[in-house]
């Protein structure tokens, strides 16, 4: 081995063990991120369910709603195409935004189910998103193969919600249910190794990194929400 080569190696080996340093600190980032985002939806959709002035403003009026649903979209499109260009705080901030939107469009649940479901519901998926996260974290087969899959699935089953909004069939909207909860279960893992490889290559703190790491907080976000909505369903329904 010549001199260069010997430097080369040396460089490479610096760069890993700085990317493996830098790893936890963006996953605890990615997973703070995550749970203020959960708190404040949370805080949210509490707080409008139980004001009546809140309520009268989101449940009551169809144009308000249909705000909400668009600017949801927009915000998730915003932060997914322009991190770029975006500044780390402004990012986080439209983050923020769309986790008091989102509470506000998922008030709803309160009116609909009890809160002993809900919180029940909460555990369970707490409890399966830990225990897909870890396998997505540790596991080392590549489960980009599976992801493909689950995306694919996931469209049929958003055009499946699209048809059942018409044909309203309690048995089809239950196969949705558990069909989500599947899929979902599936990106979970998909997800935390995605972001696990995205991180390391990567290889460091830096503003950028951090913006990879607020984009995976983003998707396990979305993640933990539509598990728990597909579960509250099902569990819901039982009650």
């Amino acid at each position: 081995m010549n001199y260069n080569d010997y430097e080369m190696d040396v460089t490479f080996r610096e760069r890993e063990l700085e990317a493996s340093a830098a790893l936890p600190v963006l996953m605890r980032k990615v997973y703070l991120w995550m749970t203020l985002a959960l708190t404040i939806t949370g805080f949210t959709a509490f707080a409008v369910a139980t004001t009546p002035n809140l309520q009268q403003i989101v449940y009551y009026n169809q144009w308000v709603m249909w705000g909400l649903i668009i600017a949801e979209f927009a915000l998730v499109i915003a932060i997914s195409m322009a991190i770029n260009k975006l500044s780390l705080t402004t990012a986080t901030l439209l983050f923020v935004l769309y986790s008091v939107i989102n509470g506000a469009t998922l008030s709803v649940i309160f009116v609909a189910y009890s809160f002993g479901t809900i919180s029940m519901v909460f555990f369970i998926t707490a409890g399966t998103f830990a225990a897909m996260g870890l396998l997505g974290y540790f596991i080392k087969s590549d489960l980009s193969g599976i992801g493909k899959i689950l995306f694919m699935a996931l469209i049929g089953i958003i055009i499946a919600t699209i048809v059942n909004v018409f044909v309203k069939s309690s048995g089809l909207d239950m196969i949705i249910s558990y069909a989500g909860v599947l899929v979902f279960v599936g990106l979970t893992a998909y997800d935390t190794q995605k972001i696990k490889n995205m991180l390391l290559m990567a290889g460091d703190t830096s503003e950028g990194s951090q913006k990879i790491a607020l984009l995976g907080a983003l998707s396990l976000y979305l993640d933990f929400i539509n598990l728990f909505l597909y579960l509250l369903r099902i569990f819901g329904r039982r009650n």
